[in-house]
């Protein structure tokens, strides 16, 4: 190919997913315990497993977004090598890294004005962008040419559905999205926020699910209410340290549609989200009723 298909580590997909469409992921940073880590596909400094434990442990953690340095980096690397670049990552409703990369490839076309760089605002999150990503990686890998895949990207993009149900209400008190009032009486009556995401790219809270449950068929309910020609689709589930809620929601969906792939959430979306989250994401409508 004559271009490079990109994205960033908030997608979420599996290193299998990744090389299975070629596609370069740039990592992201997060920070724990006086300590940066970059988190890469193949997680090399932190594995899940330890990330997720020192959450549930009270463990404090900050994301970052990707700078202008490692955005010309990245970049600079393959337009040496006269590759043209497309790049789709964290959607502008969660973060300033897109506007960031607006920057500097603003400048790499300055000083590469025969290479061609095309940046696309996702409006998806976490592994609703790694759909995405896998989706416009199929038709990278069949030889679209750099306009069709980003043609492909625009048109496509608002009909990712999302569906998130948050487990870990410490972890949403922690970052200041609800008060420790909330998180208390969420915990006692087993109320779980469900979250989707808007036309901005923005996370939402639809509504409430008590019990555990109730989750996997509150989960199963909108996608079989909003999902189109499910037959023909490869369905997404992806969870925070929930692989027992993955496998069960993986199996309920068994003849629903083509096939289902797993994905595990890492740390830039499991610090706001915390263990146990719990998602689906499919081609469709974007929804917001509950």
């Amino acid at each position: 190919m004559d271009y490079v298909f990109m994205t960033d580590a908030s997608c979420d997909l599996t290193k299998e997913l990744v090389n299975e469409i070629s596609v370069e992921v740039i990592p992201m940073e997060f920070h724990m315990e006086g300590k940066s880590y970059l988190h890469y596909t193949d997680c090399r400094m932190m594995s899940l497993d330890e990330f997720y434990n020192k959450v549930k442990t009270g463990v404090d953690v900050k994301t970052t977004q990707i700078n202008y340095d490692t955005f010309t980096t990245y970049f600079e690397n393959y337009l040496k090598a006269g590759k043209d670049i497309i790049y789709t990552g964290i959607s502008t409703g969660l973060s300033g890294t897109y506007n960031t990369c607006l920057m500097a490839v603003k400048d790499l076309l300055e000083k590469y004005p025969d290479r061609k760089i095309i940046a696309i605002d996702s409006l998806c999150d976490s592994a609703g962008l790694g759909f995405l990503v896998y989706a416009a990686g199929k038709k990278y890998k069949e030889g679209a040419s750099i306009e069709e895949l980003a043609k492909f990207i625009e048109d496509t993009r608002l009909s990712v559905a999302h569906w998130f149900v948050v487990e870990d209400l410490d972890q949403l008190k922690r970052g200041g999205r609800i008060s420790a009032v909330t998180a208390t009486f969420g915990k006692a009556l087993q109320i779980k926020p469900l979250i989707s995401v808007d036309d901005g790219g923005h996370l939402i809270n639809v509504g409430k699910i008590r019990g555990k449950s109730n989750v996997i068929p509150t989960l199963l309910k909108h996608f079989e209410r909003d999902v189109e020609n499910p037959k023909s689709q490869i369905i997404f589930v992806a969870h925070a340290d929930n692989k027992e809620g993955a496998l069960e929601l993986k199996k309920q969906l068994k003849g629903k549609c083509k096939e289902v792939k797993i994905c595990d959430i890492g740390p830039v979306i499991g610090a706001h989200v915390g263990s146990g989250m719990l998602a689906i994401l499919f081609f469709g409508s974007r929804n917001l009723k509950s």
